[in-house]
């Protein structure tokens, strides 16, 4: 069911063999928004629990996956998982550079990502997903796919957008 007054727009792009940036634009009554103040870009846990956008890459056939999650803040984080929901781990990767622009009715939080050379296999697939906060308090959870009946990010089969492989 569409939200009654945003929408949100994600774009993907691929930076060479290892890389992809990532546009997440929310578009329409954004006041509504719970957003974090804009910050430093640091590691920190939890951002799920407020506004904040995520990607989860699944490399290749097996269960492992990883999750990363961008806040409005220029917080981050980033995890492995070794199949649904199990053996969750930090994901060691390079800092994201984070970029926050804002309009009267847009956000957009875009970051550059380094997933490193396995993302240019032939087996890469995305989930793409948000939380969206409103100032109520209210929570919205955003997917390409609900696989489910509830949401669940973590889902294998929440996974529907496949990256063609760089020749």
């Amino acid at each position: 069911m569409p939200h009654p007054v945003i929408t949100l727009d994600v774009e993907v792009t691929r930076l060479g063999e290892t890389g992809l940036r990532l546009w997440y634009v929310v578009s329409g009554a954004v006041d509504t928004i719970r957003i974090a103040e804009l910050g430093e870009p640091a590691r920190v846990d939890g951002l799920w629990q407020t506004t904040c956008f995520e990607a989860f890459f699944r490399i290749g056939g097996g269960p492992a996956y990883d999750e990363i999650n961008l806040a409005p803040s220029r917080q981050w984080a980033a995890y492995r998982f070794d199949a649904y929901r199990e053996g969750m781990r930090p994901l060691e990767m390079v800092q994201p550079e984070i970029t926050v622009a804002s309009w009267a009715e847009s956000i957009a939080v875009g970051a550059d990502l380094d997933i490193g050379p396995q993302l240019a296999g032939p087996a890469a697939r995305l989930a793409l997903t948000a939380v969206i906060e409103e100032t109520d308090g209210t929570k919205s959870y955003w997917a390409l796919a609900h696989p489910g009946e509830k949401p669940d990010f973590h889902h294998p089969d929440g996974f529907v957008l496949a990256l063609p492989a760089i020749p």
